[in-house]
């Protein structure tokens, strides 16, 4: 064989590999950042809960409790001329205490009613809860990971004080991607109100965690298709996995934040909360709950978690 015919052999062999590359780019980015249903999640193993958490998810009082409740609507346009809906519940009596939650991976608003109806009901708390962008009643063609959501936190935190007052003082209280996105909102320059972070069930990064899923649910490398589908995402929704982290946002951050992890979850290591406790900058404490999954620790071990939120909020409040 001649070397030239090697060398053809050879480029065609690296076009074909790199329009195979190209099209896996593509593909992830419409599976897991496009807006739509995740059909591929529904088999997942790592999302399976136990009996008791999968009865307070879907039937517990606490829906019903968000459907009796008299939330004002709130709209607000982003960065980027997305109008986005967020729900606020004035508490009972008149307080300046304000809880600010956010919803997980393919979640909407009126699911963190969960956590909020014992903010509201038993502290006392103003609840305010939001469709992230890509979500629910929000606009937005792409999900963000909490990215470019931390942007839109810190609008909804200086719309809600404007509208509250300026004593207001806020707790950020996330799940999932909306732990993550808490997270990398306490890296950015907030108002001296928020007074506390809260992050349940956080991942490091998007790219860290997209490795360990692609490795996990589709047994393929990460490279070369993640950074592929990086480009991707940075040319369709405006930014890249490795940009988009909570890591390097909690090194920035002055807010003291409290990390909460079930140790048995498969979906997001408990590991990535463990690093991100680490490299904290401000005051922080980590919590594990043994044998909770993603997501399961407030149902499956309520009265330690009501303990342990509750403790770290008496460090931070009057």
């Amino acid at each position: 064989m001649t070397r030239k015919r090697i060398v053809r052999i050879t480029i065609s062999i690296i076009t074909v590999l790199l329009i195979i590359d190209i099209i896996a780019g593509f593909y992830f980015y419409n599976l897991a950042i496009s807006r739509g249903q995740k059909e591929f999640l529904q088999e997942n193993k790592d999302l399976e809960v136990s009996a008791e958490a999968m009865d307070v998810f879907t039937e517990g009082g606490w829906r019903e409790w968000m459907k009796n409740q008299d939330f004002e609507q709130m709209e607000m346009q982003s960065f980027d001329d997305l109008t986005l809906k967020g729900y606020l519940l004035e508490a009972k009596e008149p307080t300046n205490k304000l809880v600010i939650m956010a919803h997980g991976y393919l979640g909407n608003a009126s699911q963190m009613g969960l956590y909020g109806q014992y903010y509201y009901e038993e502290l006392g708390y103003s609840f305010f809860t939001a469709d992230a962008r890509g979500h629910g009643d929000s606009e937005g063609d792409y999900y963000g990971f909490g990215w470019h959501d931390r942007l839109d936190y810190v609008s909804w935190i200086n719309m809600l004080i404007e509208r509250l007052g300026p004593d207001t003082e806020i707790v950020l209280h996330g799940l999932s991607m909306g732990a993550a996105t808490v997270l990398m909102t306490s890296g950015e320059e907030l108002p001296d109100n928020v007074k506390v972070v809260i992050a349940d069930s956080p991942f490091t990064s998007v790219q860290d965690l997209f490795s360990y899923q692609i490795s996990r649910m589709f047994k393929l490398p990460p490279f070369p298709v993640l950074n592929t589908t990086s480009l991707v995402s940075k040319a369709k929704a405006g930014y890249s996995f490795t940009e988009a982290s909570a890591l390097d946002q909690v090194k920035k951050a002055d807010v003291p934040i409290l990390y909460i992890h079930g140790n048995a979850d498969t979906f997001v290591p408990t590991e990535m909360t463990e690093e991100l406790y680490e490299n904290t900058k401000s005051e922080a404490e980590m919590v594990t709950f043994d044998g909770a999954n993603h997501g399961e620790a407030f149902v499956i071990h309520e009265e330690k978690y009501i303990k342990t939120l509750n403790g770290f909020l008496s460090e931070y409040f009057d």
